[in-house]
């Protein structure tokens, strides 16, 4: 998987365009819109631009909408699953990430239409195909959901 690479002042980016290549995961549970920042092998800021068009916004909750938690750390998990594949490269077609676990997960700060949410991961355990990431979602620099998860790279 040969991939173009954008530079900015924070380092190399890929755009929706590159992570539909690197991920398996579409409308409407596509859940970032760009990475950036990346340190390969150990972290990256994945970009979530929060739109009232967002279906989930429909039921949850019409009157008052906010991004649903589970969604927000599903963000964490694209972003991790995308930095593996960026990091391993070829060697990953073929394969998924799947969850395996989440641990002290805490919602701080409610995401709504209109929020940029920057969804910091970091890689704090590898072993094999089994990947571990400590991941923050911030609107405005301030933290909205953290959470400990791991992540398994298995065959389709």
């Amino acid at each position: 998987m040969e991939l173009q690479q954008e530079s900015n002042e924070r380092g190399v980016c890929l755009d929706i365009g590159q992570l539909l290549k690197m991920l398996p995961h579409r409308y409407p549970i596509l859940m970032i819109d760009r990475l950036e920042e990346i340190v390969i092998d150990h972290s990256a800021v994945g970009i979530k631009n929060v739109s009232i068009n967002e279906p989930f916004f429909q039921g949850h909750f019409p009157e008052k909408p906010i991004m649903p938690g589970v969604l927000i750390i599903e963000a964490m998990a694209q972003t991790a699953a995308a930095l593996v594949v960026y990091t391993i490269g070829n060697t990953v077609e073929g394969r998924l990430v799947y969850f395996m676990s989440v641990e002290n997960a805490r919602f701080r700060k409610l995401v709504v239409p209109g929020d940029q949410l920057r969804v910091h991961v970091e890689r704090i355990h590898k072993r094999r195909n089994v990947w571990k990431f400590k991941g923050e979602a911030k609107v405005n620099g301030v933290i909205c959901a953290e959470a400990i998860y791991t992540a398994m790279i298995v065959d389709e």
